[in-house]
């Protein structure tokens, strides 16, 4: 009997024009849609009619002149992700929010809320933000050191875990013959004291549907690795290739293993940048129409920020990078790394590095036709390099509306994608189990 494909996990990656840095200078582009509620609206009952996994959001706190335009001006994600959550019905709603500068109480209420305002679709996706101007936006001085970060988020989880159980899944009784509103043997304060956060509870929102949102989490480091194995449930990660995606796939799974956790408890989904044309010359039309938006001091800026702020303009866009062994940083390590491996190994050119990272972000950029694209999605499953992806449609809504029409039946009909969802929740979509209330278990053991 021939063995069962593997099911893609599919999200898309919502960002105003698309994620190529120039995309609001194509001349489909219409650059004030970061702002247009009605074209987000579109853009998720598009990823919802392609039985999509998840809608996700990105976020910062800060921005600077060489921010990519889709960042300058644009919607508070809960907000939207809320608003979303009226005029869809099945997809996930993901969105980013920091530990670093944020309260654990705020966070669990708020995706709590949206879990229960959106039927129990609801991620959220840690991080530790990596920009460090940030810090001057919260009445702080320096940004917190990398390691620091992370040993903050890790007890940030752990709080906001311990605050979703504060109430028991049937807490409320709401008898109006006796008066008895709740359970007080179901309701449970945390008093969480550590060495970042102190905080009482309990919850002032009832657990969700899901019982607790989806854990997703998208750094790539070492740090982040092992906080991704402890916590999350799905992991967004920037690979550029097959045999980087294995390695990172197998590191993960392996430190999941060495925290007590299925592998199969989280899902591995790299971003993947796909131009797609009806044929590979089309298609690479389109990519070098948009890459020939790029303004050099925009890429220049872009490539900067990822090696720390590194000036870059003294040296020349047709020369090597310059050796930055010695250069440390304090941003995201990961694609620090990658743009030096890059220019190491594949003898890159400062414009050459630009013009990748600039497009993609250090992402796997594919060019090719909408079965091109289903080939290269099974085959990083099938050996080992993801158990699904995360869409960054360079040009949108274009990049959606063919991936939907055209990439989505060929996977279906492949059976490597559902044809309808089966749930109604995220985790429904993800395969993952509800958790069980920790006092309802400790209950249950005694």
């Amino acid at each position: 009997m021939e063995k069962a494909k593997k099911q893609l996990k599919l999200g898309v990656f919502l960002a105003g024009t698309g994620h190529h840095v120039a995309s609001w200078r194509h001349p489909q582009a219409q650059p004030d849609r970061s702002l247009d509620f009605a074209y987000f609206q579109q853009l998720a009952q598009t990823a919802e009619r392609g039985k999509l996994d998840m809608l996700f959001l990105a976020d910062s706190l800060s921005i600077a002149p060489d921010s990519h335009p889709n960042v300058l001006t644009r919607f508070e994600p809960f907000t939207l992700l809320a608003a979303l959550a009226v005029v869809t019905s099945k997809i996930g709603l993901a969105a980013t929010a920091t530990t670093t500068y944020s309260e654990p109480f705020h966070i669990a209420r708020q995706f709590a809320s949206l879990d229960h305002l959106s039927g129990g679709r609801a991620g959220w996706n840690v991080v530790t933000c990596s920009v460090e101007s940030t810090a001057l936006n919260f009445s702080q001085e320096a940004h917190p050191e990398h390691s620091l970060r992370y040993k903050r988020a890790e007890e940030f989880v752990e709080v906001v875990k311990g605050l979703w159980d504060s109430w028991e899944e049937d807490a409320f009784v709401r008898d109006k013959a006796s008066g008895v509103y709740f359970d007080p043997h179901k309701w449970h304060e945390l008093h969480h004291k550590g060495e970042f956060f102190s905080v009482r509870g309990p919850l002032d929102t009832a657990r969700s549907p899901q019982g607790q949102p989806v854990i997703i989490q998208a750094g790539s480091s070492q740090t982040g690795q092992h906080l991704a194995a402890r916590t999350a449930e799905v992991v967004f990660t920037v690979q550029n290739n097959l045999s980087g995606a294995q390695a990172f796939y197998k590191s993960i799974k392996d430190k999941a293993a060495m925290y007590g956790r299925s592998p199969d408890e989280i899902s591995i989904m790299p971003g993947i940048f796909p131009i797609i044309g009806e044929t590979e010359a089309e298609a690479k039309e389109k990519f070098e129409e948009l890459q020939d938006c790029i303004l050099p001091s925009v890429g220049l800026g872009i490539l900067s920020f990822f090696l720390g702020g590194f000036d870059l303009s003294p040296y020349p866009l047709d020369g090597p990078l310059p050796d930055l062994e010695l250069l440390a940083t304090n941003a995201e390590q990961t694609r620090f790394q990658m743009i030096k491996d890059m220019a190491k190994q594949e003898n890159m050119t400062i414009r050459q590095l630009y013009k990748s990272f600039a497009s993609s972000r250090g992402h796997h950029i594919f060019v090719g036709t909408p079965v091109q694209l289903a080939d290269i999605m099974e085959e990083w499953a099938a050996q080992g390099g993801a158990d699904g992806f995360n869409l960054m449609p360079p040009l949108l809504p274009e990049g959606l509306d063919l991936f939907v029409e055209q990439v989505v039946p060929i996977l279906q009909e492949r059976g490597s994608f559902r044809t309808e969802y089966t749930g109604s929740t995220l985790r429904d979509h993800l395969g993952l189990p509800k958790p069980v209330n920790r006092y309802a278990k400790q209950m249950t053991r005694g």
